[in-house]
């Protein structure tokens, strides 16, 4: 398929100078004369001027205000990581028509990228592109999950609401329906209805306050190893690491967490796109959320190339553990430990005998409740999902 169509090409004289060696522009195949060839990378970088999501009566950005044009001059004057270095940047997607254009030529790019193993990390636009980025996943005919790092949760049933504060409902919505499981990372109270907490629960879906984030950032390592994709609204982090975006909010995850979750979602082997949203460089006083978004990438492309592809259960790569309990539901517990790290996943089997158990991704805690008799939430909600 020639990809090239749907993307403008690269100001040569912005990045010629992005050059230097040991740099990750050095590295980087980019679309300025020559379309670069994606199959043979391993992350495709891509930026989208499209912010009819958040204001309809918005102008386009131009090529020189975009978010992607700003994150790639700071990313690209990072120092390379450890390990061999694939990447290219196909350029800024053309917005389609409508913004429901724009999803589905969104769509058609992340299902040929990962259909052929190369990952796509999107710049820029409103956080509603994230549904264009969760239909490219249609094509697989299986379920998939789902997490999205933001400080409210977007689905908002009010008819005069923006799209970007209602495309988790159409997520939900939409037919055929593949959402296996989602996952809410930093969402802060004060910013979602009760009753938008109370869907997700009746879901059986994860969600976790930001206060959660702050006190054990690594128990969030666990959900978002579950993702086969994950979205980033900027606004999820605090205004003082990352100004350019509106409202602005002095709470919300810090710059460093922001790149935790990153690197965790580089080393997941399951996830095979990321969407980084709502970015506006207008409000980026001295571009410091540019340098936000550049290093979180940057943990994530090193995260990628950490990846241990440690999937296969019935390997030696694993011990397995299992744990009785008194009652018949469940009567034991089996977990997994990889040998090659600290990583825990947990064995759950389904209510219905016509379906087959999940293994899921757990934390070391959930391994001690066990132990205890306690029954981990993340069982529970599994199971309920599986049906």
């Amino acid at each position: 398929m020639n990809l090239s169509i749907f993307f403008e090409p690269l100001n040569e004289d912005v990045f010629a100078s992005l050059n230097k060696p040991r740099t990750l522009g050095f590295y980087t195949s980019r679309f300025v004369s020559k379309f670069p060839d994606w199959r043979s990378a391993d992350i495709a970088l891509l930026g989208i001027n499209e912010t009819r999501g958040c204001n309809a009566d918005a102008p386009a950005p131009t090529a020189a205000s975009s978010a992607a044009r700003a994150v790639r001059l700071r990313l690209y004057n990072l120092t390379k990581g450890t390990g061999r270095c694939r990447l290219v940047d196909l350029g800024n997607l053309r917005p389609g028509i409508t913004l429901d254009d724009t999803y589905l030529r969104l769509k058609e790019i992340v299902e040929v990228l990962i259909s052929h193993n190369t990952l796509p990390i999107i710049i820029g636009g409103s956080q509603d592109l994230e549904y264009g980025q969760y239909l490219g996943y249609e094509h697989l005919e299986r379920a998939v999950n789902m997490v999205t790092v933001d400080s409210s949760v977007d689905m908002t049933e009010s008819a005069d609401a923006t799209p970007n504060k209602k495309q988790l409902r159409q997520i939900l919505m939409h037919e055929p329906n593949y959402l296996f499981s989602l996952g809410q990372i930093g969402y802060q109270s004060y910013l979602v209805e009760p009753e938008v907490m109370a869907t997700l629960e009746k879901l059986h879906f994860e969600a976790h306050r930001v206060g959660e984030v702050h006190q054990k950032v690594q128990e969030m390592e666990p959900v978002v190893r579950i993702a086969d994709l994950l979205t980033f609204d900027i606004s999820a982090i605090r205004h003082q690491d990352a100004p350019g975006y509106q409202p602005a909010n002095p709470f919300g995850l810090t710059g460093e967490e922001a790149c935790q979750l990153c690197w965790y979602a580089g080393l997941n082997d399951s996830l095979t796109s990321l969407g980084i949203y709502e970015y506006n460089p207008e409000l980026d006083e001295r571009s410091l959320t540019a340098m936000t978004i550049a290093t979180m990438i940057w943990y994530f492309v090193e995260g990628f190339y950490h990846r241990k592809n440690e999937l296969d259960f019935s390997s030696k790569q694993f011990t397995k553990y299992a744990v009785a309990f008194n009652n018949d539901n469940p009567d034991r517990m089996l977990f997994y430990k990889s040998k090659n790290g600290e990583k825990w996943w947990l064995e759950v089997e389904p209510l219905s005998s016509d379906k087959g158990s999940r293994i899921v991704p757990c934390s070391y805690e959930d391994y001690l409740l066990a132990i205890e008799g306690e029954v981990p939430n993340r069982w529970i909600m599994t199971q309920a999902r599986i049906g």
